[in-house]
């Protein structure tokens, strides 16, 4: 279980990483869908990334996608062009196994090389998991947004997370 490899995402992947983000949608701690989202509702989000200034990579063990990472475009205006939003999505088989904190590594790397300077992530304040990974990796809680997201008539607090790189 420890085989984990990364590469960058390619069109044929979009079908498992929609999967493995699909799951954790009933869950209410790790995406604002409420729905599950379609391939083809993905295909723009996909088209964003151009693996020079922001990056799509699958986690791959034995060959089989188990999870994906993401250096996003936190603001299309220019001034933050040097900043990334970073995703993590985990297939429930390989959480547990401290791929979260290898899969941060693996994105800081990355963002030094594409030149970026700032990571942030945004994290449901009731999401422990992510919350406790992204505090052990060095980011720091630079705000905290209350009762934003709606999610079953429960209302939920977001916190921004930063890490300069």
């Amino acid at each position: 279980m420890d085989d984990f490899t990364y590469r960058f995402a390619t069109r044929a992947d979009l079908d498992q990483i929609v999967a493995i983000y699909n799951k954790t949608i009933p869950s209410r701690q790790v995406t604002a869908d409420l729905d599950p989202v379609t391939v083809q509702d993905r295909e723009p989000w996909f088209k964003s990334f151009d693996q020079v200034h922001h990056g799509l990579w699958v986690i791959e063990n034995d060959q089989h996608v188990v999870g994906w990472i993401s250096l996003g475009s936190f603001n299309s205006r220019l001034a933050y062009r040097y900043t990334a939003e970073v995703s993590v999505y985990l297939d429930e088989s390989v959480r547990g196994h401290h791929l979260g904190t290898r899969t941060l590594k693996f994105a800081e790397q990355q963002a030094k090389q594409m030149g970026i300077h700032t990571i942030v992530s945004l994290v449901f304040a009731h999401n422990q998991p992510s919350q406790g990974l992204f505090t052990k990796m060095g980011y720091e809680k630079w705000g905290h947004l209350p009762k934003v997201a709606d999610m079953d008539n429960n209302e939920y607090d977001l916190d921004y997370f930063g890490k300069p790189i």
